[in-house]
């Protein structure tokens, strides 16, 4: 059996062997504890959280009788169990990619010695990897964060959608169970849910076409109003339009909801003196999502405008003057210069404004929290979008099931969205080439 062989072989059996073989101690040995300890944590741990993943706990939180009092005796907790297992499970993962890449080295490193390269000692390695791959590592650790921290949470929330865990089937107290695909069943087959959930999901996509749409052209419009030859001042203006942006969001947005209060709002007084009636602009359905979209617009234009004069300021004027000589007008060179320039930097942006309105909590709770009451809907309102639904069922109505499915569904469609989109445009094509 070749070098290379060998090393592979006992790198298989156990890690940092094939290391040894090729006398690199320092690596080795470093290796061999990494391996005896995931053999322990194999042998001591992993069952216990396959068990947990599996069963979710066996006995609940109960009173027994010690002599004439009863005391409480501690049982299994599901959602603890739960998360005890996926974090062992990703453990189990990282351990199996370094066993992985344990192989690979020991097998190379035995190639190298027979081609009479000397190897690295244990200090020249980590010389090299600080040298030549520090970006790698400096990746490596965010990656890990992410992985922890993000998508971990999000199998747990894909998780949820397959159990029982509502308010009224709350650990310690009771177990949770795995459901199947009943909650998913229900959502689409119990009429009082599936109502809910269609109608939700529409007044969402309305409501981000719509928002995406009135930022960017009103950002737009005051770009190009503000960057004309004539209008002087233009520090002034681009400073005025950003100032209200310098204000935290949900005070502006509170301060607006009073602004449109239906009985003392200062819109609806002004109305009064000029002889118009007082307009429901937050009790009346469609009134309340027009002012939604109104609100929003005026909160998030003024990004855009700024990104909208960087775009503008950058086109060479040799392209309008080339166009005056060839007797273009206006709108002409608005529309065959000035707009797909603008269109072309903004694209992405205006897709991932898209994905954020679909998730814009912050407006629709603090200015109508999705009010008016929907009598048709199970926990939202006329006004809720799919993210301010999920936070009413799960923080408000304890339904963690239902919420989970939501969230699944607002994932799959933001992220196949977004892909789907970006993929699709002029920048992202050519950037390809």
């Amino acid at each position: 059996m070749s070098g290379r062989r060998t090393s592979a072989v006992l790198s298989i059996l156990v890690m940092g062997a094939g290391q040894l073989n090729n006398r690199q101690y320092g690596k080795g040995i470093a290796l061999m504890l990494l391996h005896f300890t995931g053999l322990y944590a194999v042998i001591a741990k992993l069952p216990h959280a396959v068990w947990a993943l599996v069963t979710l706990g066996e006995k609940p939180t109960r009173l027994e009788k010690v002599g004439k009092l009863y005391q409480q005796v501690m049982g299994d907790h599901s959602i603890y169990l739960l998360v005890e297992g996926l974090i062992m499970i990703f453990l189990m993962f990282l351990l199996l990619a370094v066993y992985v890449q344990n192989i690979r080295d020991a097998y190379h490193c035995a190639r190298l010695r027979e081609e009479g390269v000397p190897l690295h000692t244990f200090r020249q390695t980590l010389h090299f990897l600080l040298d030549y791959r520090f970006p790698q590592i400096a990746i490596a650790i965010p990656v890990l964060g992410v992985v922890f921290f993000t998508v971990m949470p999000i199998v747990f929330m894909i998780l949820l959608a397959f159990t029982d865990f509502t308010r009224s089937h709350m650990p310690p107290a009771q177990l949770i169970n795995w459901h199947g695909l009943e909650t998913f069943r229900d959502i689409f087959r119990l009429r009082v849910w599936s109502e809910t959930f269609y109608g939700v999901t529409l007044w969402t996509l309305i409501w981000a076409v719509a928002s995406t749409l009135t930022c960017f052209g009103a950002g737009f419009i005051i770009a190009l109003a503000v960057q004309q030859k004539d209008i002087r001042f233009k520090k002034f203006w681009r400073t005025i339009f950003i100032l209200p942006y310098a204000i935290p969001l949900f005070v502006s947005t509170l301060i607006l909801r009073n602004v449109f209060n239906g009985q003392f709002g200062p819109v609806n007084d002004y109305l009064e003196l000029m002889g118009f009636g007082r307009v429901p602009w937050l009790s009346d359905p469609e009134w309340a999502k027009l002012t939604l979209v109104l609100v929003n617009m005026l909160l998030g234009f003024p990004v855009i405008m700024l990104m909208i004069i960087g775009v503008l300021s950058t086109i060479p004027g040799d392209m309008y003057e080339a166009a005056d000589i060839d007797g273009a007008d206006g709108l002409q060179k608005l529309r065959l210069i000035t707009f797909p320039t603008v269109m072309y930097t903004m694209m992405p942006i205006l897709i991932m404004q898209f994905v954020a309105n679909i998730n814009n909590f912050n407006v629709i709770y603090l200015l109508t929290g999705g009010n008016p009451v929907n009598g048709n809907y199970q926990f939202a309102g006329h006004t809720d979008i799919l993210i301010t639904w999920l936070y009413k069922l799960s923080m408000e109505q304890g339904q963690y099931n239902f919420a989970s499915v939501i969230g699944i569904f607002i994932f799959v469609l933001l992220s196949g969205f977004a892909i789907w989109s970006i993929r699709r445009t002029k920048s992202f094509k050519e950037e390809r080439l």
